[in-house]
């Protein structure tokens, strides 16, 4: 019988961890294991985790989400489960959805629970085709749709085929750009099971609401991030996945002069330094420098003539080089 184990990334928060782990511990259909990647926290999260029998979790130091999944996929993986449900700490499954979601046709190796408001508990969190809510939907499956990683449940073959997370894009984007690379390069099938309800908090940050310059250091990743999204995307990392790049980034920036109503110029010049690190492969920003600079100075477009030589023999590169995506 195909075993299941569910990954929980976590990272200081431990009453929400508490919260989920009790949903996953509530489960019509029992799980064979339960394993929480604990990202370097510091509040009460590890004597909590010592004080239960019933988890295995590993402690590691903070990598963000995309490297708490692939540990813990990994981890999974290794010691011979079928499938993997993978979660964050902030939110939690409804009590029969890990049995609902189970039930899915076996052609899906890769299957999401339907991502649903915490607080009404029934719009939807993210855009979901035409739908606003679960009760609009009559369909038990929803070909083409997922929100990684939640309540995302994925067999072991998809990591044989499409790997592990990228782990250096640290957070923002690493679920966007691994859903695309599982169902883009490698063709598997992805749908959502829509009666597999899995509970998440609305979404706090989109590009129409004013976002805070000074304290929204996530906007790096996502700026950063979006050209590896967008090379899987596209299954390519020529020319092609570079002008939609550009093309992201000056709709951003427009999105910034027509909805954001503080500090415009300062968020604008902000995305040339993420959008430069993306070309020249930098991955070594943490959140703390990001807060930083934001915090204490302005974000000028190249510090050194070293950059334009770097930015430019990337671009040649990728220019030239054949179509390819990595393993």
């Amino acid at each position: 019988m195909d075993k299941v184990i569910a990954v929980v990334v976590t990272f200081n928060r431990q009453p929400l961890l508490q919260r989920c782990i009790d949903a996953l511990r509530n489960q019509t259909q029992n799980l064979d294991k339960i394993l929480v990647i604990n990202n370097g926290s510091t509040d009460h999260t590890e004597a909590w985790l010592h004080k239960q029998t019933d988890i295995d979790f590993i402690t590691q130091s903070n990598v963000g989400s995309a490297g708490g999944f692939a540990t813990g996929i990994k981890s999974a993986y290794d010691s011979g489960y079928s499938w993997i449900w993978l979660m964050d700490d902030d939110g939690y499954p409804k009590e029969d959805a890990l049995e609902k979601i189970l039930e899915g046709d076996n052609e899906y190796l890769c299957r999401n629970c339907a991502v649903i408001n915490i607080d009404d508990k029934k719009s939807f969190v993210w855009k979901t085709k035409k739908f606003n809510t679960i009760d609009e939907v009559k369909h038990k499956v929803m070909k083409n749709v997922a929100h990684p990683f939640n309540g995302t449940l994925i067999h072991r073959k998809v990591v044989e085929k499409a790997g592990l997370p990228m782990m250096p894009l640290f957070i923002f984007g690493d679920e966007t750009e691994y859903y695309f690379r599982i169902i883009k390069k490698n063709k598997i099938q992805f749908c959502t099971i829509t009666d597999s309800i899995h509970y998440h908090p609305a979404t706090s940050l989109t590009y129409k609401h004013d976002w805070n310059y000074h304290t929204t250091w996530k906007i790096y990743y996502y700026v950063r991030n979006r050209l590896y999204i967008l090379q899987s995307q596209l299954n390519r990392t020529d020319a092609i996945a570079l002008l939609s790049y550009a093309g992201f980034l000056i709709a951003f920036a427009a999105s910034i002069l027509v909805f954001q109503k503080t500090n415009r110029l300062r968020k604008i010049r902000f995305i040339i330094w993420p959008a430069t690190d993306a070309l020249l492969k930098n991955f070594s920003v943490t959140p703390s420098l990001v807060i930083h600079r934001i915090q204490k100075r302005p974000v000028y477009i190249f510090d050194t003539f070293t950059n334009y030589t770097r930015i430019l023999k990337n671009l040649l590169t990728t220019i030239i080089s054949p179509s390819s995506m990595p393993d």
